[in-house]
């Protein structure tokens, strides 16, 4: 049997990127491709999924109460951030939408990309093609702000950001 070795950041966003596609048929390869990873992480990080309870066997079908507990109450421990430098790039957490239409706040937080629009305090991404992806994409820039504002949110935009995480694993919008 192979070692699973724990999970790692990118799981999150592959995971993601899977429960985006509903039922629609999809390839290793293609989602490599989206995510700006190889298809041999895709593979193991599938492997790895498995074996934590959020795919299924055949590893095509997401686990959606599974993988929305993981994040809810153990992303903030296992792959933890705090705000660095400023920086220009892509907005997240509160500073992206949803929750930028929710909290009216000054500061800004971004991943760090030089082609980035905004200013504000560097967030490191769960992996580094993670913006690259995001732009092309931007309902997987929504989830992963979310997930981001749950590694360095304060009390209230955790909690609404648990609300649009609910809302957008479980009920499909």
């Amino acid at each position: 049997m192979k070692k699973h070795g724990g999970m790692r950041p990118r799981d999150i966003a592959i995971l993601l990127a899977i429960m985006m596609k509903s039922d629609a048929p999809w390839m290793m390869k293609d989602l490599a491709h989206e995510l700006g990873i190889s298809t041999s992480e895709v593979s193991e990080s599938l492997h790895k999924s498995y074996v934590a309870g959020l795919i299924n066997k055949p590893k095509r079908k997401v686990m959606l109460h599974e993988l929305l507990e993981f994040i809810v109450y153990g992303v903030c421990y296992v792959f933890p951030q705090e705000p660095g430098a400023m920086v220009r790039g892509v907005p997240t957490a509160i500073s992206a939408p949803p929750l930028n239409k929710l909290i009216m706040g000054s500061e800004k937080l971004v991943w760090p990309y030089a082609k980035g629009t905004e200013r504000g305090q560097a967030i490191e991404p769960l992996y580094p093609s993670v913006v690259e992806a995001c732009i092309d994409n931007p309902e997987l820039q929504e989830l992963l702000a979310l997930v981001d504002a749950l590694r360095v949110g304060r009390v209230r935009e955790r909690e609404l950001a648990k609300v649009e995480l609910r809302k957008r694993i479980l009920d499909g919008r």
